[in-house]
């Protein structure tokens, strides 16, 4: 504790030192820094093996609309008018949950037309359009690019 007289007239002044109490709190620190890493456990987990048929399932709840090189739509390789896809799509995606659509243009189609099918989609409650690779382009590592629809 340091005081000090001074010739102001003001008396006695003291002040706390501060110095041992942030040398009592680094070395609690490094104890807590060291036993940290200590104390860590791990749990026995086991995940449950992929099955194949999971696959085959998930994959058959997919949408998707293929617009051909012949000018026609497909959707889920069943072939629909453009004038019928609006119905076509609140009959698939009124009762569904997950609002998801993939499509699929054959190069030769043009780009309007793939925006018309995603507003017809979006109009139907689509929310997430996603867009399929074209063939040799595709692999295990690719995911399909997504488009969020608000």
């Amino acid at each position: 504790m340091a005081m000090g007289v001074g010739g102001s007239g003001g008396g006695l002044t003291s002040d706390i030192n501060v110095t041992p109490m942030i040398d009592v709190l680094l070395v609690l620190l490094i104890i807590f820094m060291i036993t940290l890493p200590l104390s860590r456990r791990a749990f026995d987990v086991q995940v449950p093996l992929e099955q194949q048929q999971q696959k085959k399932q998930s994959q058959s709840n997919q949408i998707v609309l293929e617009l051909t090189p012949d000018g026609g739509y497909q959707i889920n390789k069943q072939p629909y008018a453009f004038a019928q896809l609006d119905a076509a799509f609140h009959q698939i995606f009124d009762t569904r949950p997950a609002k998801l659509l993939f499509i699929k243009a054959a190069p030769n189609r043009k780009y309007g037309e793939v925006i018309q099918a995603m507003d017809v989609a979006h109009g139907a409650g689509v929310q997430v359009i996603g867009f399929t690779p074209e063939a040799g382009q595709g692999g295990a590592h690719w995911a399909p690019s997504s488009i969020r629809v608000y």
